[in-house]
C-alpha cells in the first residue's frame, strides 16, 4: 500500500474487518513501537527505508547476528554501528555477563534496554532517520573517549577490490572511527551485499578481522574473500 494515510474505516473495510477491530490491532502495534497513532489512524514509526530493511532476509541477518554474538565474552568492551544486522546482536547477548556496548545505534536500543546485564553509552550526534543512528561531528568526537575489544559494523556492499562501501557519507565516517577504536573489526554482511559498490569507500578489506557471512555466497566470493587474509565465517 503506497498511501502516506488511511482512514480506520477505510482500513476495516478493505480487510473485511470491523473498525473496532482495526483500532485494537493499531493500538497493539503501537505499543510494541511499530507505529505511531495518529488521530483516525497510525503512521510508520521508522523511517520507510529502514522498513524495508527490516524485512529483507530477516531470518538470514539474525543467523549472522547470533554469530556475531558467540564472539562477546563476558567483561567484553564492544562497539556496535547502526544497521539492521548488527542492531540485531543485542538480541543474542542475554547471559553475558559485564558487557559494555557503546552504539550510534537507535534499532539496537529496544534490544539492549531489556537486558539488565548490559552497560550500554548511546554516543549523541545528529539523528538521520534513514539509518536510525546519531551521526556527524559530535558522535566522532565521542567515539574517540572509547577503546573496545570488537566493532560489529556493517555496509551497503562489499568486494575484495573496493572493500566495503556505503550509500551515506555520514555513516562511512562512523564506520571509521569504530574500527579505529577497536582491536578488532568484524564485517557483518549477508550474501546479497557481495558484489554491490556504494557510493562512499569505508573500509578495505585488510582493514576487517572477519567477515560474517550467510550459505548463499558463492564459492568464488569465499576462495577471494579468503585469498586476502580475511577470516571469513558461515553463519548457519
Amino acid at each position: 500500500m503506497d498511501e502516506h494515510g488511511i482512514s480506520v474505516t477505510e482500513m476495516g473495510t478493505r480487510l473485511g474487518v470491523s473498525a473496532v477491530t482495526v483500532r485494537s490491532t493499531l493500538n497493539v502495534l503501537a505499543d510494541k513501537g511499530i507505529i505511531v497513532r495518529t488521530w483516525g489512524g497510525a503512521t510508520p514509526a521508522f523511517h520507510t527505508e529502514i522498513l524495508e530493511r527490516q524485512r529483507a532476509r530477516n531470518a538470514v541477518k539474525s543467523r549472522i547476528a547470533r554469530a556475531a554474538a558467540e564472539l562477546v565474552s563476558d567483561g567484553d568492551t564492544v562497539m556496535i554501528e547502526a544497521g539492521t544486522t548488527t542492531a540485531m546482536v543485542g538480541r543474542f547477548l542475554f547471559g553475558k555477563q559485564d558487557v559494555h556496548v557503546v552504539t550510534n545505534s537507535m534499532l539496537f536500543v529496544p534490544y539492549g534496554r531489556s537486558n539488565p546485564a548490559l552497560q550500554i553509552t548511546v554516543i549523541g550526534g545528529n539523528f538521520q532517520a534513514a539509518t536510525e543512528s546519531n551521526v556527524g561531528p559530535i558522535a566522532l568526537q565521542e567515539l574517540d573517549q572509547f577503546h573496545v575489544n570488537v566493532a560489529f559494523v556493517g555496509t551497503d556492499g562489499f568486494t575484495v577490490a573496493n572493500g566495503a562501501t556505503t550509500n551515506l557519507i555520514e555513516g562511512a565516517e562512523i564506520v571509521r572511527k569504530m574500527s579505529a577504536c577497536a582491536g578488532t573489526t568484524v564485517l557483518l554482511a549477508d550474501s546479497s551485499k557481495y558484489g554491490k559498490i556504494g557510493f562512499t569507500h569505508v573500509l578495505d578489506l585488510s582493514e576487517v578481522s572477519l567477515i560474517i557471512t550467510d550459505g548463499e555466497i558463492s564459492n568464488d566470493a569465499r576462495q577471494a574473500i579468503v585469498e586476502t587474509g580475511v577470516q571469513l565465517q558461515i553463519a548457519e
